[in-house]
């Protein structure tokens, strides 16, 4: 039994924290009067000018109510039919999306074996293989995820030289963006920084997520090159994704795009789980592979240590055989939490050393 009390709020996940007062302020506000459905109202309209300025060039935006729709409305648009995904074995669309993207868009996903999720150029150009040959479904889309799911970040140059073989293939290229702005923050925190991370390295289409970032709930497609937009209306109704009062969610993304709320909540939620990990490294028992990029640390831990100490303050298993498990931040996380889940972490851990 654990003394100290549990933290005000947990490290399970983005996922877990509330909506930011500015974004239920947007909500509020929009609320007042009646507006057209469907996205023919004031609010999308100024949101989709707010992702033109954000890429800094004529971008085609369509909202969603979930990630898994975001992606699968984004794959739905790029494939092509006896086309598949390539992706990587920790994938969000291949390991957490109960097989949606299978099932839904009716398209295979080779899923390439990676160690810290982050796949390799010469990974995608030993696929040439299947080109061309008929008894072979075509590599058609690359989809990565930025962040990744092991924490990681790609890199600009890394970026730029998937872009630039995918494209050498004829594939098209998707960015799993559910974190893009812990990534960004990462990268160098700024608009250019996203830029240069996307428009700029050739990627096609962004999902670019908002409910881990302080929205109450919605995503965006963000098509890049809007040449490739030109069936998403259609797809994003059929796929169930086409909110009819659209302006509550196009709202919550015109306030987290205005004044660089959505770098600073990252920027907050990235050093609370850098706090935690150096707070935390130097405990007995506790042991990192790599100190955290964004907002979530990778801790392997005393197997008899994990159930008690997940009991006080809950949290994810990562890799059950290493004993690893994901502690992540939010943008709502206070030093006082981190302290607090620290203290709960030196309690337990000095029962099992």
């Amino acid at each position: 039994m654990i003394s100290t009390p549990a933290p005000a709020r947990s490290f399970a996940s983005d996922n877990a924290a509330g909506a930011h007062p500015v974004v239920l302020d947007a909500i509020a506000r929009a609320n007042d009067g009646h507006a057209l459905a469907y996205g023919d109202d004031p609010w999308t309209r100024r949101c989709e000018d707010r992702f033109r300025e954000l890429f800094g060039r004529p971008v085609e935006t369509f909202l969603t109510f979930n990630g898994t729709g975001a992606n699968v409305l984004a794959l739905a648009a790029l494939l092509q039919p006896a086309e598949a995904v390539v992706c990587s074995d920790w994938a969000h669309i291949a390991v957490d999306e109960t097989g949606a993207p299978e099932r839904v868009l009716g398209a295979k996903l080779i899923d390439l074996p990676t160690s810290d999720g982050k796949l390799r150029p010469e990974q995608v150009l030993e696929l040439t293989h299947l080109q061309g040959v008929q008894h072979h479904v075509q590599p058609g889309v690359l989809s990565l995820t930025q962040s990744t799911e092991l924490g990681g970040v790609y890199a600009i140059d890394e970026l730029a030289a998937l872009c630039e073989v995918a494209h050498s293939m004829g594939m098209r290229v998707h960015v799993d963006g559910a974190r893009i702005a812990n990534a960004t923050v990462a990268l160098g925190d700024s608009v250019e920084t996203l830029r240069a991370a996307t428009v700029d390295v050739g990627v096609d289409v962004v999902s670019f997520g908002g409910t881990k970032n302080g929205l109450l709930g919605g995503e965006a497609v963000v098509f890049l090159d809007p040449e490739l937009a030109r069936r998403a209306p259609y797809i994003r109704k059929q796929v169930t994704q086409l909110p009819s009062k659209m302006r509550f969610v196009a709202a919550q993304f015109e306030a987290l795009l205005t004044d660089g709320l959505w770098l600073d909540l990252a920027r907050a939620a990235n050093r609370t789980a850098r706090e935690l990990y150096l707070a935390t490294r130097a405990i007995d028992g506790v042991t990192y592979d790599a100190p955290p990029v964004v907002n979530s640390v990778f801790p392997r831990l005393p197997p008899a240590a994990i159930a008690p100490l997940r009991d006080w303050c809950f949290f994810w298993d990562w890799d059950p055989t290493r004993h690893q498990v994901r502690w992540m931040t939010a943008w709502d996380t206070t030093d006082a939490d981190v302290a607090a889940f620290v203290a709960g972490v030196r309690q337990v851990l000095a029962d099992y050393n």
